[in-house]
């Protein structure tokens, strides 16, 4: 038998806050600059993500910090608590790295540390990853998603060609939480106020009451897993979007944390896949 490959040591990238504020209620921008900066670039996708590296509380780490000789050696109770999150933006020539973080109160470890954020704190973080960017042959464009997927619709969106049709259904608390998507391209920005809705509730009755313009179609639905799944379904099966034209995950899922999400989310995928499958067969 083979001996497992080891796996691939990941450079770990350490930013300086610049910059924190709250450009609504819920949500913090955070600006990362400094030299621990300077490996670190985006090839291009506007869905780049990093996987953000926080200590569990009372412990500490040699530096450099080397995640896999930490794996290795300790517990797995002090591994680092690894978070996700979108690159709003990055500034190649500045070298700034603006990431925006969703907060509600004091839940989960992200959130609370953007909250308290301030010049001079380090994040560090690995990545990045990302596969999505508008293609130019589509003739128009549906982007979808709440809180989660907000910063890689708004990054998407300023990439948009002038004039390029675009819906944008974006749903978030209610409309202190809109913030202004600046774009060359010919958008329809459509704000969905959630209120007491469950979550995506709101965004996939809107998507599936839309009449799509004529032509091809490249979609991206990113956010809530169910909701995701459902629009999924829609968008495949119903409205017959080819897979190559559509970028859709679930960012994150109702009821569980990032740690318990990632451990189930093959197995959900495939499930997804599975149905999808058979509901496309009945209908050929």
């Amino acid at each position: 038998m083979a001996e497992p490959r080891p796996r691939a040591k990941r450079t770990v990238h350490c930013g300086r806050v610049e910059k924190a504020e709250r450009i609504t209620p819920h949500m913090v921008r955070v600006v990362l600059g400094g030299e621990g900066l300077a490996a670190f670039g985006t090839s291009g996708p506007t869905d780049s993500y990093v996987k953000l590296l926080f200590a569990p509380p009372g412990v500490d780490y040699p530096e450099p910090l080397d995640v896999e000789a930490i794996r290795a050696e300790r517990p797995r109770e002090e591994w680092p608590i690894q978070r996700t999150y979108t690159v709003r933006a990055w500034d190649p020539t500045a070298r700034l790295l603006t990431i925006d973080f969703v907060v509600h109160g004091d839940s989960g470890v992200a959130g609370p540390w953007a909250a308290d954020a301030r010049p001079g704190d380090l994040l560090r973080f690995v990545g990045p990853g990302g596969a999505y960017a508008p293609g130019t042959d589509a003739d128009w464009h549906l982007l979808a998603g709440d809180e989660a997927a907000l910063p890689a619709i708004a990054a998407s969106i300023e990439l948009l060609p002038a004039g390029r049709t675009a819906h944008a259904f974006i749903e978030v608390a209610d409309a202190a939480e809109e913030q202004p998507l600046p774009t060359e391209a010919d958008l329809r920005v459509h704000w969905l106020h959630r209120g007491s809705r469950p979550v995506g509730a709101a965004l996939v009755e809107a998507v599936k009451a839309l009449e799509f313009p004529a032509g091809r179609v490249q979609a991206f639905v990113h956010g809530e897993a169910n909701a995701v799944k459902e629009l999924r379904s829609y968008l495949r099966v119903e409205r017959a979007i080819a897979r190559e034209d559509l970028s859709i995950s679930g960012y994150w899922r109702l009821g569980r944390n990032e740690d318990a999400w990632q451990s189930s989310k093959a197995e959900w995928n495939r499930r997804v896949e599975e149905e999808e499958a058979a509901r496309l067969g009945s209908t050929v």
